[in-house]
């Protein structure tokens, strides 16, 4: 059985990373594509007999505004540690009719998370992930930000990824031609461009690890919402994890001083016109 992750891009003309592991978590591919053709192509291999297709994109999008359930339910576990999901809704361009539905229906896979069906696809998300397998007290930044900052973060990724090998269930990319030269490109990086080029394929793997987690591991996994309305698969958050204490911002502090003494200045004003009435 193979699992294969799929990181979506939400237009034909963005790189969509695309990675598959088999079910002892043996990177076999990684890489990247483009059309929905290409992104068939690179998994055709892996789609063929029994297999769960992990992809980081709204398959189930049936309400017309704002978040469905799923995401409304998953951010209120993530969002404090910064990973909670972003509103998928029918009247959005990209979703009246979904590419990762168009894939997972072109490919012929089920999506009902509660099927059994021998060839599924299920809808993940990476960041909160990332979160439980890390145990991270706040996604890390490799998206957005400053080049260095992205550099470091992405590399911090795929050296946690490596790390899954002393895992359960082990995920083992280490020995993959393709993932070393990933890593190498990654290290070697000097524009935004080369990260954001390379990013997909990581969280392709990412995605990956979730379907075959969920397979070796079912009772460790919160489905968050339904087939009928929409719903997110990701590794179960602890329930004595809590998010960090937010950091005490200077200008934060100096607005609440400033408005502290307002109030004590109003309140010494109106203290001497009850003294000047009672006088």
């Amino acid at each position: 059985m193979y699992f294969v992750g799929i990181d979506l891009a939400w237009g034909e003309k963005n790189h969509t990373g695309v990675a598959a592991v088999d079910s002892d978590g043996r990177l076999l591919h990684v890489g990247a594509a483009q059309e929905d053709a290409s992104i068939e192509a690179a998994v055709a291999p892996y789609v063929k007999d029994e297999c769960l297709v992990a992809i980081d994109a709204p398959l189930i999008v049936n309400n017309a505004t704002g978040f469905r359930q799923c995401e409304t339910a998953l951010n209120r576990d993530f969002q404090p540690f910064e990973a909670g999901a972003r509103p998928a809704y029918a009247d959005k361009p990209e979703f009246k009719d979904p590419r990762a539905t168009r894939i997972a229906t072109s490919l012929g896979l089920d999506m009902d998370p509660t099927s059994g069906a021998g060839r599924r696809a299920i809808e993940v998300y990476p960041h909160p992930a990332t979160i439980v397998l890390f145990e991270l007290d706040k996604t890390l930044k490799y998206k957005r930000g400053a080049f260095e900052d992205r550099q470091r973060e992405l590399l911090r990724l795929m050296t946690l990824i490596e790390g899954l090998d002393r895992a359960t269930p082990r995920l083992r990319v280490n020995h993959n031609v393709a993932w070393v030269e990933l890593r190498r490109r990654v290290a070697a990086a000097t524009r935004p461009g080369q990260l954001d080029r390379d990013e997909d394929p990581v969280d392709a793997v990412v995605c990956a690890y979730v379907a075959l987690y969920w397979y070796h591991r079912p009772e460790d996994v919160t489905v968050y919402g339904d087939f009928a309305t929409g719903y997110i698969i990701t590794p179960t958050l602890a329930r004595h994890r809590a998010p960090p204490p937010q950091p005490v911002v200077a200008d934060d502090v100096s607005e609440r001083l400033a408005h502290i003494a307002a109030l004590l200045q109003q309140a010494q004003l109106e203290l001497s016109e009850i003294r000047k009435q009672l006088g």
